[in-house]
């Protein structure tokens, strides 16, 4: 017995002299605590490839993939058009569209679906760890041809989207929690190297730092980009704060450009995190709800665990009870080595130098390890430079630079189109007409984009001929104004777009330039805009020399004038042939339902403001007015006098609540139809969340259902051929099905209504 324990304890004091010294606790340096690293880690070219590829653990990227994978999948029946798609790839239709590279087409529609059924998928086996390369392989090659179809739905959002699936597709995502590792207990529950962790990280802190780096454009600071943010937007700032102003430059324009610049930092370390989570999840959910921006804020608050401990799941599960495991992601085992990581061998010292601490060396670098860390570093630098590499793609730089969605420069600019108009002139003929605005086109982004109006102009110069205008010549004149800037015309009218050069690393010659001088002037239009009462509009315009605004005035505007506050110009009465010049701070009065012209005559550009009452409307309101206080005097019983026939429906309305009243009168009959809407509008804001809830799940039902649906036509079609036409019919209106009463597009249709839209 004796020499059984002293054999005991001799396998056990062996035992200990063999477990690795890094096992025992060890001081951090304060770097390493900051960091995660030490500073040895960076000084060689070899240690940094063993930083990058140190072992960690998977379950955090697990998560991450399946929260990603599962937001794409919903995305693609919502804002990457499956359930609309039809519509936009229609077969044979004449659409003008907008790819990157000019040789890129859709495909025929059937194959379109086929497309984002491939797509559909990748996204289901990413989520699902299933088949993990080949998914992400599918998803990423369809997701990018999809992306550069279409430039008009680009946004920073869906660049990103695409940028994470490339990721992944590189990472040893399917490591915890997926379908592989049950397939092949080989990989089960591996380590991950670090550099899965540090571009997913990194890619993040890109988004959030550099989209707070563009806020500090002045136009930021100053409150314009995002001033159409009222104080009734946020339902969850003091009382005290109850000022447009405040809130814009506070709330929207403060704190947006704060959080931004700060985030990055904040979820980094270890002693700030749980603040930044808490602020950036409130943060993208405030966002959800007050933009339609579809997975993104979702997308964002899945990407915040990744700055925590990669291990937090297995914590996190490890509280659920015992017999929801079966199904939950792992929570007990330590994870197992993975050739994809580098670990660190103890090198003891020799004999003479027993007093020597052992040292630990990465174990040898092979050229997976090396190539990781490589295409990790390039990268990172690549995503730094891309958002400012605009001096190379100077063709795509209008008044701000470059294609929107690559730059992260989110909400920075705001425009408003108040005037666009297409000329055309018959090359044979010399004949002109005028094209309506965005015919042949799904689009409305084109005319803020040399890039896109070049194409759109192109498109035109082949759908014409069809109408007999042989040669057309395309002119465009278009008003846009930036951030509450004067409108003014961005490109110059005078040049035919069809025959216009442009190259996307050649400044565009036919760009007109951004009036920034009078940017000075926007705090003037508020106090004029303060001065004016509730019926009054204005529009503030700048012009440049040589240059005139052609402008009609619609019959409803029966008091319209021009005020002149900088330059000289001319009004020119077409139908009257009159010229009329002024002076700036003196004013004409334009007649209603006529044409006129307004010349720019000074040697510097003219600023001068459109002020106008819409009479009809006014007059409508003021009956409206009329017709309600009599309405409330019955309600009240002290109406004493008898009603003309003509009133009596306003009487008989209470009655026949939610059905139609008979009205002979068209001003009773609109004044009792808004009555009704602005009851149903006031009942759906006051629904509870359950009613909401309900209206939310049935919409997304009925949009989910139709493109499944018409997916399931476009296979059969692929596979057995089409079928006869009077059958394709009822197939395609059974997709189209809506929910009952036709509500789903009802709150549009009851702002219309309250704004008078039938007019």
């Amino acid at each position: 017995r004796g020499t059984q324990q002293q054999v005991r304890l001799t396998e056990q004091a062996a035992k200990k002299d063999a477990a690795p010294k890094e096992d025992k606790p060890q001081t951090k340096g304060k770097m390493e605590q900051l960091f995660g690293f030490k500073r040895e880690d960076l000084t060689s070219w070899p240690n940094l490839v063993a930083l990058l590829n140190r072992p960690t653990d998977p379950a955090s990227l697990g998560i991450f993939r399946c929260l990603f994978g599962l937001l794409m999948v919903i995305d693609i029946t919502q804002e990457r058009g499956l359930s609309h798609l039809d519509y936009k790839y229609l077969d044979g239709a004449p659409v003008c569209r907008f790819p990157l590279f000019n040789f890129l087409q859709p495909l025929p529609l059937d194959w379109m679906y086929l497309v984002y059924v491939v797509m559909f998928l990748g996204a289901l086996g990413i989520m699902l760890g299933f088949f993990y390369r080949l998914s992400c392989l599918m998803f990423i090659s369809t997701y990018w041809y999809i992306f550069f179809l279409d430039k008009t739905t680009w946004n920073n959002h869906s660049y990103l989207y695409g940028l994470i699936g490339f990721q992944l597709m590189l990472m040893d995502g399917n490591r915890y929690w997926s379908v592989d590792g049950l397939r092949r207990p080989s990989i089960r529950n591996t380590q991950v190297p670090l550099w899965n962790y540090t571009l997913l990280r990194t890619q993040i802190f890109i988004v959030y730092f550099i989209a707070g780096i563009k806020k500090l454009d002045a136009d930021w600071v100053e409150g314009y980009s995002m001033s159409y943010l009222s104080s009734s937007s946020f339902t969850f700032v003091p009382q005290y704060f109850h000022s447009d102003l405040l809130v814009s430059l506070l709330v929207v324009h403060g704190g947006g450009l704060f959080l931004d610049l700060s985030a990055g930092y904040l979820l980094f370390f270890d002693a700030t995190r749980p603040y930044a989570i808490f602020f950036v999840s409130y943060f993208h959910c405030m966002n959800s709800q007050l933009f339609s921006i579809g997975m993104f804020p979702y997308a964002m608050l899945a990407t915040s665990p990744l700055f925590c401990y990669p291990d937090w799941p297995r914590r996190f599960f490890s509280h659920f009870p015992a017999c929801l495991r079966v199904v939950l992601p792992l929570s007990s085992p330590d994870p197992q080595p993975s050739s994809s990581c580098v670990y660190h061998e103890i090198q003891s010292p020799g004999a003479e130098r027993q007093e020597t601490p052992p040292v630990a060396k990465p174990s040898k670098l092979r050229l997976k390890h090396k190539l990781a860390a490589i295409f990790t570093i390039i990268y990172i630098i690549e995503q730094l430079f891309l958002p400012y590499s605009h001096f190379i793609t100077r063709g795509y730089n209008n008044w701000t630079n470059g294609l929107y969605g690559y730059s992260w420069d989110m909400m920075v600019h705001s425009r408003s189109h108040q005037h666009v108009k297409i000329t055309y002139r018959d090359g044979k003929t010399g004949d002109v007409g005028y094209l309506n605005p965005g015919v042949f086109t799904q689009s409305r982004r084109w005319k803020d984009h040399g890039d896109m109006l070049k194409q759109y102009a192109t498109c035109l110069s082949h759908f014409l001929p069809r109408y007999n205008i042989s040669d057309p010549e395309i002119y465009f004149d278009i008003w846009v104004s930036i951030n509450e800037r004067f409108q003014q015309r961005i490109f110059d009218p005078r040049v035919d777009v069809v025959t216009a050069d442009w190259s996307p690393f050649q400044p565009n010659p036919w760009l007109m330039p951004l009036l920034v001088d009078l940017s000075p002037w926007r705090s003037k239009f508020q106090e004029i805009e303060g001065s004016l009462d509730n019926q009054t509009e204005i529009v503030f315009i700048a012009d440049f020399p040589g240059l005139h605004l052609e402008n009609f005035v619609s019959e409803d505007l029966g008091n319209t004038s021009i005020h002149v506050l900088q330059g000289n110009v001319n009004v020119e009465i077409v139908e009257e042939k009159k010229n009329i010049s002024v002076q700036p701070g003196e004013q004409i009065k334009v007649p209603a339902g006529a044409y006129h012209k307004v010349y720019t005559v000074s040697e510097v550009p003219s600023c001068y403001m459109y002020i106008y009452v819409n009479t009809t409307e006014a007059a409508l309101q003021k009956n409206f007015t009329k017709l309600f206080e009599i309405q409330e005097r019955i309600r009240n019983g002290t109406e004493t006098e008898p009603l003309p026939p003509e009133l009596q429906p306003l009487a008989a309305a209470d009655d026949h609540e939610g059905s139609e009243v008979n009205a002979t009168d068209p001003i009773v009959r609109l004044f009792l139809k808004r009555q009704r809407r602005l009851k149903e509008v006031k009942k759906r804001r006051e629904a509870g969340a359950l009613e909401r809830l309900q209206r939310f799940a049935v919409k997304k039902y009925y949009t989910i259902r139709r493109g499944f649906l018409m997916t399931v036509i476009a296979m059969r079609n692929l596979a057995v051929g089409l079928p006869p036409l009077e059958q394709l019919t009822r197939e395609v209106a059974f997709a189209n099905m809506k929910e009952p009463e036709g509500e789903t597009n009802q709150d549009e249709r009851l702002k219309d209504e309250i704004g008078h839209g039938e007019l």
